[in-house]
């Protein structure tokens, strides 16, 4: 398996730290609205990434933090006259509905960055006993020209850094010994949240914000570290000089880094009226279309968002899910039970697009190429079964289909998707139905949970419930 490492700029093969493990981390969103269709695109990506590493058996760890303190985040809260904290919380739960929504499997650990300030003091404190930062005025700054390797992931030199002008630098260098100093700690100013340090009341940088819960929740070292392609300066570069510095060891094997999402050819911003939340997408369409059309381009590849690419997307999904249900279908009614040698054949026969998806995986995560062989896939399936199909055969092909999808994080087996809580709901509406003696309605839901491959038994306790 091949990854593009930002670092050296060029692919390499994959050798984790651990055998059959994988740690990684990928930087999450600032919470103070609702997410944006940019925010998803790395939230989709690496989730992909993850779900392959998982197919191909490696036991990831998977940390994607939410930036939960922020000046935005301040902002909103005093124009809305609440705590930061209650914005921030509001925001983690409408993001993660998003994230329900386009299939995003839950992270192993969503750390907040208010949860993590005493581990960040303490990484502060250790950069400024070995000489790397320096505390003027109750703001802690971190020597940036110290650590010699700085800007070894953005490729940039640091007199170059120097001379581009204050666009690049940090505020309050008049008390910075180098302009290019960036800050670990800043002092408290009104109304806004504050922690205690030995340095006074104040919050933490941003940058630091990661760099300690990458540390605690994956080890001093890890093998991916990954996000958008503008965090890669300052946001990564930083990270590693704390990291780096802090712990005396290489922060991250690989670094990976998603291409920028364009609107109709232009930057998305809501100045230009070209600015779309995962929220609004989804009142026009499934999520798994947002999905879709994510992986449908190379995740380093700039992504144009447009709605007739959205259209074709969504008849690409289509072709796939029609040939899913149509599979079910004959699943359902197949009269063979076990394979003719000639359906061995094209069973052994349908390997090539397995063969063909990995291999597109393995290279970078070509999802484009691997979705190519989807479709070849879902091309063979459709010309070699039909009425007369084993269930044996049918299933085989159905059962692999939903293993590839399962990578991209593609929903075809419908009834997956069915959760407790709507089976609860129809249970409740049913008992119902029979308190008003409305039988006719009590067996049609009775009938259309167990067309879901829902069971429901009637006993003295209650109803209970079972998948067939």
């Amino acid at each position: 398996m091949k990854i593009y490492n930002t670092m050296s700029k060029r692919k390499e093969e994959f050798v984790p730290l651990e055998e059959g493990k994988v740690k990684m981390y990928v930087c999450g969103p600032t919470v103070y609205n609702f997410i944006h269709i940019g925010n998803a695109r790395p939230m989709i990506v690496f989730d992909t990434v993850r779900r392959y590493f998982e197919y191909k058996n490696y036991d990831v760890n998977f940390v994607s933090n939410f930036t939960d303190v922020d000046d935005k985040i301040i902002k909103k809260a005093n124009e809305e006259g609440v705590t930061a904290e209650e914005i921030s919380k509001r925001y983690i739960e409408e993001c993660k509905k998003d994230m329900e929504g386009m299939n995003i499997q839950p992270a192993t650990k969503n750390p907040l960055a208010t949860e993590e300030i005493g581990g960040m003091i303490s990484m502060i404190e250790t950069l400024i006993e070995k000489g790397y930062a320096y505390e003027k005025n109750g703001t802690v700054y971190y020597r940036t020209r110290k650590f010699a390797e700085y800007g070894k992931l953005s490729h940039k030199n640091l007199d170059d850094l120097q001379s581009g002008g204050r666009a690049l630098l940090v505020s309050g260098e008049d008390e910075k010994e180098d302009s290019l100093d960036f800050v670990l700690w800043k002092p408290k100013k009104e109304g806004e949240p504050a922690w205690k340090s030995p340095w006074g009341e104040g919050r933490p940088g941003w940058h630091i914000e990661c760099s300690e819960m990458s540390k605690k929740y994956l080890g001093e070292q890890i093998d991916i570290h990954a996000g958008g392609e503008d965090l890669i300066f300052p946001h990564h570069e930083n990270e590693i000089a704390q990291s780096e510095a802090a712990n005396g060891k290489e922060f991250a094997k690989y670094w990976m880094h998603n291409g920028f999402l364009n609107i109709d050819n232009h930057k998305m911003s809501k100045s230009l009226g070209n600015f779309f939340t995962v929220r609004e997408i989804s009142e026009k369409y499934d999520l798994q279309v947002l999905r879709f059309f994510m992986l449908s381009a190379h995740y380093r590849s700039p992504l144009n968002f447009s709605a007739e690419l959205m259209e074709a997307a969504k008849n690409g999904l289509e072709r796939i899910t029609t040939a899913a249900e149509n599979l079910k279908f004959l699943i359902n009614n197949a009269k063979m039970e076990d394979m003719s040698e000639d359906e061995r054949e094209k069973l052994a026969g349908s390997t090539v697009y397995v063969e063909n998806f990995e291999k597109a995986m393995d290279d970078d995560f070509n999802t484009a190429d691997a979705i190519s062989a989807v479709f070849e896939f879902v091309k063979y399936m459709n010309t070699t079964t039909d009425g007369a199909s084993s269930k044996e055969y049918l299933q085989n092909l159905f059962d692999c289909l939903v293993r590839l999808t399962d990578v991209l994080g593609i929903i075809v087996d419908k009834e997956d998707e069915i959760l407790a809580a709507d089976i609860e709901a129809l249970i409740e509406e049913r008992q119902a139905a029979r308190k008003a003696k409305n039988f006719a309605r009590a067996d049609e839901i009775r009938d259309e949970l167990l067309a879901k491959g829902i069971i429901l038994k009637d006993t003295r306790e209650g109803v209970q419930w079972k998948k067939a």
